[in-house]
C-alpha cells in the first residue's frame, strides 16, 4: 500500500516546506511542494490508472509544459489579484481598490485574447484532449465567474464554452463538495468553539 500525505497547514513539518508554503504532498518517500510540480507529478503516476492528463510523447507534452508555465505567469498573477480584490477583501469588509482592478483586468484581458485565440485551434489549451494545464485553470476560474469578472470570460466565446466544460467536468464536481464539506465541519467547529 502505498503511504501518502497532504500537508495542508502552515503548521505542517518545516522538513516537508523548505519555503514555509503549502500545500505539501509526499506519495510513498516522495515529498513535493509547489502545487503546480504536484499535479505534473500525479499527472505522471496516475496516468495510466485514469484519464491521461499528459502526453508520453516529448514534443506534445512540451506544449502542455508551455501551457502550464502560461498559466502561471500570465493567468494566476492578474486572476488572483481580481480574487483578491473582488472576493477576499469584501470578506474582511475591505473596499476594492479599483486602480488594482482596472490594471488586473486589463491583464487577465490580454491573456484572454489569447486563449480566445488558441481555443479557435484546440479544444482545450495545449491540444485537443483534458490536460493538466486546464486543471490548474480551475480553481481560480471557479472565483472568477462568482465575481463582475466573470464577463472577462463570458465576452470571449471561446474561452466562455473552454470555461463551462472544464467547470462541468465531474472530478471538479467532487472536488466542489469535498470543500464545501470542509468548510462546513470548519464553520461547525469554529461555532462550537464559540459556544464554549
Amino acid at each position: 500500500m502505498t503511504d501518502r500525505k497532504v500537508y495542508g497547514s502552515l503548521n505542517s513539518p518545516n522538513t516537508l516546506k523548505p519555503f514555509g508554503q503549502v500545500p505539501v504532498y509526499e506519495d510513498d518517500g516522495i515529498k513535493q511542494f509547489e502545487s503546480r510540480a504536484i499535479i505534473r507529478g500525479m499527472g505522471h503516476e496516475y496516468a495510466m490508472k485514469g484519464e491521461e492528463l499528459i502526453f508520453w510523447d516529448p514534443k506534445k507534452q512540451a506544449v502542455i509544459a508551455n501551457w502550464i508555465d502560461v498559466e502561471d505567469h500570465w493567468f494566476e498573477p492578474p486572476a488572483s489579484e481580481l480574487i483578491f480584490e473582488m472576493v477576499i477583501k469584501p470578506k474582511k469588509g475591505l473596499a476594492p481598490d479599483q486602480e488594482t482592478l482596472a490594471e488586473a483586468e486589463a491583464k487577465l484581458s490580454n491573456v484572454l485574447d489569447v486563449y480566445e485565440a488558441r481555443l479557435a485551434k484546440f479544444k482545450y489549451l495545449a491540444a485537443d484532449k483534458y490536460t493538466i494545464a486546464d486543471v490548474l485553470h480551475l480553481p481560480n476560474l471557479q472565483s472568477l465567474v462568482g465575481t463582475p469578472a466573470k464577463k472577462l470570460i463570458e465576452s470571449r466565446p471561446r474561452v466562455k464554452a473552454w470555461c463551462s466544460e472544464i467547470l462541468a467536468r465531474p472530478a471538479w464536481a467532487k472536488v466542489l463538495e469535498m470543500k464545501h464539506k470542509t468548510q462546513a465541519q470548519a464553520s461547525s467547529i469554529s461555532t462550537n468553539l464559540e459556544c464554549t
